[in-house]
């Protein structure tokens, strides 16, 4: 029997994001320590669990054996998270926006307030917005002064750069 043959999705490919600040690197570490030192008694559960027999029908090693394999999973996850991390240098003195910068722009909804990092850790209600999003890639680059059209749904929107913090 040949299975069937589907095309990937737009979002299978998706490049990752590496960029973090140090504050998110060390929260990953703290996480991965965390997990790592849950990992050795789900294993003792999943093995006492197992003590018990029929596997088919035993829910609690079931759940262990999921519970283990979701902190192996994170574990691994964060470990690559943390191996590929490249830590954003904010340039206080710079003129232009950057990863890292916090921007006050002007626009028709009144002042608004963004800091642009990675897409680890964007949080647009409290104005973290990623560097690759509509409106953080529009501000790479430009001055103090300078007016921005953006495209955003089906409207445009100018925004005018007041401060670079």
């Amino acid at each position: 029997m040949q299975l069937p043959y589907r095309k990937p999705g737009k979002y299978s490919q998706v490049p990752t994001d590496n960029l973090m600040t140090e504050a998110k690197f060390a929260e990953l570490q703290k996480k991965l320590a965390s997990l790592k030192a849950s990992q050795p008694q789900a294993a003792r559960d999943v093995a006492r669990l197992a003590e018990m027999g029929d596997f088919s029908e035993n829910v609690e090693y079931q759940l262990a054996k999921g519970r283990l394999r979701g902190i192996n999973q994170n574990i691994t996850k964060i470990e690559f998270d943390l191996e590929h991390a490249e830590i954003i240098q904010t340039n206080k003195n710079s003129d232009r926006v950057e990863i890292g910068s916090t921007v006050t722009v002007d626009s028709e909804k009144g002042t608004l307030t963004f800091q642009i990092l990675g897409s680890s850790e964007t949080n647009p209600s409290k104005g973290i917005i990623s560097h690759t999003s509509p409106i953080g890639s529009a501000l790479l680059g430009h001055r103090a002064g300078e007016k921005i059209k953006i495209h955003i749904g089906n409207k445009d929107v100018e925004y005018t750069i007041v401060k670079i913090h």
